[in-house]
């Protein structure tokens, strides 16, 4: 699959939250996270509707678009808030982007719901939103309840799981 297949997705498990764009879509989450660029979920709520489409819709795969992207995010916030758009650090190989293993934080958390690990050949099979939307949906100490429904839409689980 395309690296930056479903870059403006919203995801069916995410489509109750995200759907109405109240609450910051993983693809966006992605975008921001690759242009440096952190907002609160309170700044995301006084973006106007139009705002927060087009910040879906907004490519953010290539250096040019990243900097423009995160430009565009600084831009919105600083007219919308009293408080500007945070930065984030870049780090250079995200896991999302490594296709040599899947990253662990995974894996415990498929055996912690006794669920098989993911192959090497699933993880390499899906798009960097998708693994990206796994990570976060991973992460320990976070409310984690789709993460299984996102690996029923990515494919990775079946009934028979």
């Amino acid at each position: 699959m395309d690296a930056h297949a479903d870059a403006s997705a919203i995801f069916e498990f995410e489509r109750d939250f995200a759907q109405s764009l109240r609450c910051v879509p993983m693809s966006v989450r992605l975008k921001l996270d690759v242009s440096g660029v952190k907002i609160s979920l309170k700044q995301w709520n006084r973006l106007t509707t139009r705002d927060r489409q087009q910040l879906l819709e907004l490519p953010c795969a290539a250096p040019g678009e990243r900097e423009r992207f995160g430009a565009r995010v600084r831009a919105m916030v600083a007219t919308r808030c009293s408080e500007p758009a945070g930065d984030l650090p870049a780090d250079p190989y995200p896991y999302w982007t490594v296709d040599e293993q899947v990253p662990e934080q995974i894996q415990r958390q498929l055996q912690g719901l006794c669920l098989p690990p993911l192959s090497l050949s699933q993880w390499q099979g899906l798009s960097h939103v998708r693994r990206f939307s796994l990570l976060k949906l991973s992460r320990p100490g976070h409310d984690n309840d789709n993460f299984v429904p996102a690996l029923r839409e990515f494919g990775l689980l079946t009934d028979r799981s």
